[in-house]
């Protein structure tokens, strides 16, 4: 190789990668597969009860109640409990924060499917 050309070489900037796009990340705490069930099945219904959220979702008692909580903590999910009679009665209603949230994700979601397409 002449001196010339290895110089030339050296010199030469690399090829531009184009920008890579940063990717945001979803909303974690209703991302999880349980709790985005809870927030939409809430999201089409006014409200719902304890064991129709959970022979919704096909899950546990326990299932329902870990993730709802933690929905509820996030004030993502509003729940009022009370008696019929001496039966219990537990129901879950979407909040406007957790449906502004829900609204966000799903956006969110669709903007990461329509980048996919578009590659």
């Amino acid at each position: 190789m002449a001196k010339g050309s290895a110089a030339r070489k050296v010199s030469e900037a690399p090829a531009r990668q184009p920008a890579k796009q940063e990717i945001a990340q979803p909303d974690r705490l209703i991302h999880e597969r349980m709790r985005l069930g809870i927030v939409s099945a809430l999201a089409v219904n006014e409200c719902l009860s304890f064991p129709e959220l959970r022979k919704l979702l096909n899950t546990t008692d326990g299932n329902v109640s870990v993730h709802a909580r933690k929905l509820e903590e996030a004030g993502y999910v509003s729940c009022t409990k009370t008696f019929d009679g001496r039966i219990p009665r537990t129901e879950y209603r979407l909040t406007a924060p957790g449906r502004k949230a829900l609204e966000k994700y799903l956006k969110h979601m669709e903007s990461l499917i329509r980048a996919m397409r578009a590659h």
